[in-house]
């Protein structure tokens, strides 16, 4: 049975209904519904255990660990979210309390061993392919998951975890650890993920651990960050009970995430009416609502409750990586114990927003085959999603007979084999055409906004969506500062080839047009020929007369700011070199709101310097996976 603790009380809650970190509901509905690791099977197990003991070796038959955090010495706080405190349903000022302080650096749980009452702390077991390759058994080698939050308010629950927590089994050869600077990278955009709308676990505080120094190319401060999600579950967590042939877990992990990850299996998507397509209604907001005992569908490609599984999450995942390129966030580390199951931008490493449009850019210094670069990423939450259904596909095939109580126990017979078989392929063939169609809607309607159109017009992706890239690609344009630049451009500015080559130039970066084969003259001869053809656009959907309703809308839409790579190194030099702290609280604020013309941060000048154009030699940083 899951605890539930809370007292019941609001005493704790302010006037705009946050409550106090004692009063906030707190539940462990994961670890009552899923198998522990069988060496520690009882919280007490684990918490009688020596810390040390807890550290890695190969577990079987389960899905979590129950661990607790190593204790922090002399922790500080460096950090906290307004927002994700707010999400999550603390009241203001709650990080102020010593409760607070303690509970984010590991210091607390909720669990009395006096009593072995409580919700004690635990690392989630999976695996995944690594760069295309199975890496065997990986898990929380340094995230410790403290409780289940519920807000009061929407009911939403998160499991609250901490980064940098310490060895647990699944550590490897690492020390359980987290450096400032990855955390630094992490706290910020997290939450500028979820500010600018993009689907992401959220991050509450950072701390900084002064007394942990950790090695990695070199000897680094150790941090750790409180974060916090709907579900961490992965597509990796599937892989490895697929590799270790665990059918039984299987289905109770899939039962699991359909009835307390999703909404219930009734809130699944039912077969499409038609064959997928970006333009089809029934693709983009499928009916819903079919009683998990139904299969729908004719053969070979029947679909019972567990193919509306995989197609929720496919449909997820296809919608966040629309919102990835749509805003030129490069993860940098797509491999499929980094693929959400709920469709999440998760664990942050070597990521980056693009600076000037480059399609086979990556972050990751280590990605030599460009695997994760920009342009791929899309093919690669496929390549990923295969893999889950792989894992499905026993179920998936079975169709009607998935219930089958011998099905169930013994497995697929020989002669149901060929009909399993080619039924989960037909669905994994289908499943993959609704994937195209669901990204190319939702990547089409993104951009569409953030070009400032309303109507829908069939030759916009290919004479203003693409030209646009091909543009900013051949003149090695910033990619999100041409949508901010753009929103403000007025209709009667653009009049004249004359004016349009004059505003041409706003596009350039500081030094002028970059390129070995550019030229000012074609530059501005180009980005002129696109500008009539937006010009045009934008007065049928807007008329002569209507500049500025349409900057209001496409400035909510494209940001001022974004974290790049070259603000958070200078942040991360600043708070670990120069001692600053002020300046974490700053790039929050302006991550928070990445839509202002202007922010409450003191600082204006810094303000426009971290929102203007990108140093030369900053551009395309990339960084390492050690973290």
């Amino acid at each position: 049975m899951a605890a539930h603790l809370s007292n019941g009380a609001v005493n704790g809650s302010s006037s705009n209904g946050g409550v106090s970190l004692q009063d906030l509901p707190k539940t462990n509905v994961f670890t009552s519904n899923l198998p522990p690791d069988p060496q520690y099977k009882t919280p007490s197990a684990s918490h009688n255990a020596p810390r040390e003991d807890l550290g890695p070796r190969m577990v079987k038959g389960a899905l979590y660990t129950f661990v607790r955090p190593e204790e922090t010495s002399d922790p500080e706080l460096l950090g906290v979210s307004p927002a994700a405190m707010r999400d999550i349903g603390l009241r203001p000022s709650e990080e102020d309390t010593a409760e607070f302080k303690a509970l984010i650096a590991g210091n607390k749980i909720y669990w009395d061993p006096s009593s072995e009452k409580g919700i004690y702390p635990w690392a989630q077991c999976y695996g995944g392919y690594q760069f295309g390759s199975w890496a065997g058994q990986l898990g929380d080698g340094r995230a410790i998951s403290l409780f289940e939050s519920i807000n009061p308010a929407t009911k939403t629950r998160y499991e609250i975890q901490l980064k940098g927590a310490g060895r647990t089994p699944y550590s490897r050869f690492a020390d359980g650890k987290a450096v400032l600077r990855s955390s630094i990278r992490e706290f910020i955009v997290s939450e500028a993920l979820n500010a600018l709308h993009i689907p992401t676990t959220r991050a509450l505080s950072l701390t900084l651990a002064p007394k942990s120094r950790v090695r990695r190319e070199r000897i680094e401060p150790g941090a750790i960050v409180a974060r916090f999600a709907q579900s961490w579950l992965r597509i990796g967590t599937f892989d490895l009970l697929r590799a270790r042939g665990d059918r039984k877990l299987i289905r109770q992990l899939a039962h699991y995430v359909a009835e307390n990850v999703y909404q219930g299996w009734t809130s699944l998507p039912a077969v499409l009416a038609e064959p997928a397509s970006s333009t089809s209604s029934s693709t983009i907001n499928p009916t819903r609502d079919v009683p998990p005992e139904r299969t729908e569908g004719k053969a070979p490609g029947e679909e019972n409750r567990f193919t509306r599984l995989y197609r929720e999450i496919v449909r997820r995942n296809a919608i966040t990586v629309a919102w990835w390129q749509a805003y030129a966030f490069t993860n940098g580390v797509l491999n499929t114990d980094n693929t959400s199951l709920l469709g999440l931008s998760l664990d942050f490493g070597p990521f980056a927003f693009l600076d000037n449009f480059d399609p086979s850019y990556t972050p990751n210094h280590d990605d030599h085959a460009l695997r994760y670069s920009y342009r791929n990423q899309p093919s690669i939450i496929w390549w990923n999603l295969v893999r889950l259904g792989e894992s499905f596909g026993e179920l998936i095939g079975a169709g009607a007979n998935v219930d089958d109580e011998t099905f169930i126990k013994e497995g697929v017979s020989k002669n149901f084999a060929p009909e399993l078989v080619k039924r989960a392929e037909t669905i994994i063939e289908r499943v993959g055409e609704e994937y195209k169609a669901v990204f190319l809607a939702e990547y089409t309607r993104l951009m569409r906004k953030r070009f400032g159109l309303v109507s829908e017009n069939s030759k916009d992706f290919d004479e203003l969506f693409s030209e646009a890239l091909d543009t900013m690609e051949a003149l090695q344009l910033d990619f999100n500062h041409f949508f901010r630049r753009l929103s403000d451009i007025k209709v009667a500015d653009l009049g004249t080839e004359e004016q349009r080559r004059s505003m041409a130039g706003k596009f350039f970066h500081k030094e002028g047009v970059t390129g070995l084969e550019n030229n000012e003259k074609d530059a501005r001869t180009r980005i002129a020929a696109w500008l009539e053809r937006w010009r045009v656009r934008v007065v049928e959907d807007w008329g002569d007369d209507g500049d500025e309703k349409r900057e209001v809308e496409m400035k909510k839409v494209n940001p001022k700011f974004i974290p790049r790579s070259w603000v958070l190194d200078e942040l991360i030099q600043r708070v670990e070199n120069g001692k600053e702290r002020k300046v974490i609280g700053q790039v929050m604020e302006m991550a928070l709101n990445p839509f202002n013309d202007e922010w409450e941060t003191g600082d204006r000048e810094q303000e426009e310097r971290f929102c203007g154009d990108v140093p030369r030699q900053n551009r395309q940083m990339m960084c390492s996976c050690s973290s």
